[in-house]
């Protein structure tokens, strides 16, 4: 991608595009000063300084005793200033934070005097950025990593990330921001002392029902069909608060509600992609029920949602919609979030909601409890550790999906009674399968094997069923993708456990990425072979013996151009095997996909490309979206999914 870095105090443009989005942005939630908060800053906690006076009022502060408030700069940043003001209901005067172990600052010289100054009592001992590359094992402790977020990139992060995931004598966190005077609010933010009759936590979720707490407040799809969940949130002032739901890097789904990215202070990168409303079209979601998140008065934001904050490199929008740099913008001191896809649903709801109410690390309970799902970390800490209190809990231990020994013996018995539920009951391969089934044992039992039928008979028998099956598989996923058997890397997923082999292999996007197999509990539950990518997401999904997939394409196809999609294909075996290409509902009206399905013969273990074409409509709207090339080969179907971009006709 493009370089991101912006200049330290970049002052608000107007272009036509950003006049645009201005105008669709809700007043009442974009504008309008929170009711009861003062709508200038209070000099309490924080106070504004000219950047020319932020040498001189970093010295003075950092000479003064607990309870001075900090410098920040907001020339130029009228969100900050805002920021400034919503932030004194959340703290109450400041006070040197404990020290982390190292720390490293990346770029320094990209950064305004009295930055580097403020930050430097936040680590004990400070290394050369060039050290990131050879960090030696006896560097115990907490890594600090100090950088605007043009500086956040794969390398050297990446190495970090697996390096300190669960390690546990070692760990990562990260200060960052949009821009310099952005990271300086963040440093800022770390002397600030929570105000401490703050204790409301909140988990607003969209995908779970969990059981709330004494402490912890929930708000799941029932709350959303209820209540003003925007003006629950920012009529609230948090503690902690998590934000679970789908979404992409720059929302979050709540129902209705959107847990919005944008901030309209931000300079538009052209030359990045953005989503809808940078190219002038209405929100995804009603505009009325965004709540933007540098506006949430909380301690601690949880984007508890897939690439909520991915690096720079990774990021699939400008940082001018980016999540985690709306949050970092906003009163919050820590912010937590993905740095790429994950699984989370009730067993981390309960992990943070366990965390939340006993005062232990969010990122180490989040992580933890994914432990046995994924081989990489799902959450990244922006913001200093709290120090642990007395009576703290240690963090849980990383999870072991694998269950009982007693529970699996049941559930081998349990096999000769039931079937999967993968397919309801009434689905219409069942009856097919089903014949299938029967004709299979037959086959396998010792007489028809040894006397009805030959070997070379009961093989011919078996690929002709094989082939009808797969075409009515192939068809079923080319009319309806959401058909259940696409499920199956979920279903599978969840009743399976992590193989410790982890493989690091190349993303078709180019970049690296990490080849894991969750393997079945039990006999009904098939293996799943999946390649995860901390910029694509999940790439590829296959059961064990199945085609091999890679995706290539342009990352960009303008309006009413045709995109070029050529799928590698490893067959299994040699034979016939079924291929076709899908786009999202929400395109599907706006694309023709040509061919919809073909058939080629495999060759064993030799690669064979397969072009498709996916024509874009004019209409078609600008923003980020992917395709599925799918194999079908012995009712065992591969998948390799693909982002791209939909950009405005050139000229």
């Amino acid at each position: 991608m493009p370089n991101r870095q912006q200049p330290p105090s970049p002052p608000p443009r107007t272009t036509q595009n950003e006049t645009e989005v201005t105008l669709m942005q809700p007043a009442d939630t974009r504008r309008r000063p929170t009711p009861g908060l003062p709508t200038q800053p209070s000099a309490a906690t924080f106070r504004p300084v000219d950047p020319d006076q932020l040498p001189t009022a970093v010295a003075d502060f950092l000479g003064a005793p607990d309870g001075a408030p900090v410098p920040v700069v907001v020339t130029g940043r009228p969100d900050l200033a805002e920021s400034i003001a919503l932030a004194e209901a959340v703290y109450e005067g400041t006070q040197r934070p404990a020290p982390v172990d190292h720390g490293v600052v990346l770029a320094p010289e990209e950064l305004p005097d009295g930055v580097l100054a403020l930050a430097r009592p936040l680590a004990r001992t400070w290394l050369a950025a060039g050290d990131l590359d050879r960090l030696p094992p006896e560097r115990r402790g907490t890594l600090l990593v100090v950088g605007t977020y043009d500086r956040l990139r794969l390398d050297p992060l990446r190495p970090l990330l697996l390096a300190t995931y669960r390690a546990e004598e070692r760990s990562l966190c990260v200060l960052s921001g949009r821009d310099p005077y952005s990271l300086l609010w963040h440093v800022a933010k770390q002397y600030a002392c929570t105000d401490p009759r703050l204790t409301r936590l909140g988990l607003f979720t969209d995908t779970d029902r969990p059981t709330p707490t004494e402490d912890v407040r929930v708000y799941d799809d029932r709350s959303f069909e209820r209540l003003d969940i925007q003006a629950e949130i920012l009529g609230s002032r948090w503690r902690r608060v998590v934000f679970q739901g789908h979404g992409k890097d720059d929302s979050v789904n709540l129902g209705e509600f959107t847990i919005c990215g944008l901030n309209s202070a931000a300079p538009r990168d052209e030359r990045l992609l953005g989503p809808r409303c940078a190219y002038g079209l209405p929100c995804y979601k009603p505009e009325d029920k965004l709540v933007p998140l540098n506006r949430v008065r909380a301690a601690e934001v949880v984007l508890s949602a897939c690439n909520s904050g991915p690096l720079a490199d990774l990021a699939l929008y400008d940082p001018r919609y980016q999540l985690m740099l709306n949050a970092l913008d906003g009163p919050a001191r820590t912010v937590v979030s993905a740095v790429s896809v994950h699984d989370s649903d009730r067993p981390e709801n309960a992990s943070w909601m366990r965390a939340a109410h006993s005062g232990t690390d969010s990122v180490a309970a989040l992580n933890a409890s994914l432990a046995g799902s994924h081989p990489y970390p799902a959450f990244l800490r922006f913001g200093l550790p709290e120090p642990a209190g007395p009576g703290t809990p240690a963090p849980p231990p990383p999870s072991d999906h694998r269950p009982d020994p007693l529970l699996l013996t049941v559930g081998h018995r349990l096999t000769a009674l039931l079937a999967g539920e993968l397919l309801p009951h009434n689905h219409p391969l069942r009856p097919r399968l089903a014949k299938l089934a029967r004709k299979t044992d037959l086959w396998v039992a010792r007489p028809t094997h040894q006397a009805d039928r030959s070997g070379a008979e009961i093989r011919t028998s078996l690929e002709a069923d094989l082939q009808s099956l797969d075409h009515v598989v192939a068809r079923q996923v080319t009319e309806d993708p959401e058909t259940e058997l696409m499920n199956y890397p979920a279903h599978f997923g969840d009743r399976s456990s992590l193989d410790p082999d982890v493989r690091e292999v190349v993303c078709h996007c180019g970049r690296p990425a990490q080849r894991f197999v969750r393997r079945g509990l039990l006999p009904h539950v098939l293996d799943t072979v999946c390649v995860v990518c901390m910029r694509c997401g999940d790439v590829t999904f296959r059961v064990p013996d199945a085609p091999e997939l890679l995706a290539y394409a342009a990352d960009e196809v303008e309006q009413g151009g045709v995109l070029e999609v050529r799928a590698e294909l490893t067959a299994a075996r040699p034979g016939p095997v079924r291929l076709g290409l899908f786009v999202p509902t929400y395109l599907r009206a706006d694309t023709t996909v040509e061919p919809a399905l073909t058939k080629i013969k495999g060759s064993d273990r030799r690669p064979r490309d397969v072009v498709f074409r996916v024509r874009v409509a004019p209409h078609t709207a600008p923003q980020a979206y992917y395709f599925t090339v799918f194999a079908v080969q012995d009712l065992a179907v591969s998948t390799a999914r693909r982002h791209f971009g939909v950009v405005p006709r050139r000229g």
